[in-house]
């Protein structure tokens, strides 16, 4: 019988789960939505809510507490700076699930977790970079072209 225990273990070591759930607080705050599974989805609710409320907290120690939990600078700077500001007002409910059918494969059920009010903009954060990259390859490859064909003519 499973009474009175409070967790998801999906399957998981004590560490992995750890380790997944800290991966994915990171890009939940980083991309401000992602697709997993259900399961993962419900339990990752929690926490993320907890994370939120402990950047609202604008001290040391939750900043220490925070680092602690997420050993991300990039995500405790943004929860401080963005995501608290954001949601000055609100209490509780910063996050929701949204489910989105099955996966194509093993039928998982599965689903998005969004932040309420979030920056439609956050989930292109990583793609400017990488379209910037590939115009400037490009570009360069095409000079070093032509100094060889100059070379080569004289």
């Amino acid at each position: 019988m499973r009474h009175k225990l409070a967790y998801r273990k999906l399957n998981r070591t004590s560490e992995h789960r750890k380790a997944l759930f800290k991966n994915m607080l990171n890009s939940l705050i980083k991309y401000e939505q992602i697709t997993t599974t259900l399961p993962k989805a419900k339990e990752l609710k929690s926490k993320i809510d907890k994370v939120i409320t402990l950047g609202k907290k604008n001290n040391l120690q939750s900043k220490k507490n925070l680092f602690a939990e997420l050993q991300s600078k990039f995500s405790v700077e943004k929860l401080f700076k963005t995501l608290s500001q954001r949601y000055e007002k609100r209490n509780g409910g910063y996050s929701r699930v949204i489910r989105a059918g099955f996966r194509y494969g093993d039928d998982a059920p599965m689903a998005i977790i969004e932040l309420v009010d979030r920056d439609v903009q956050a989930k292109k954060l990583d793609i400017k970079i990488k379209t910037e990259e590939k115009a400037k390859t490009p570009i360069e490859t095409k000079s070093k072209d032509t100094k060889k064909k100059i070379k080569a003519k004289k």
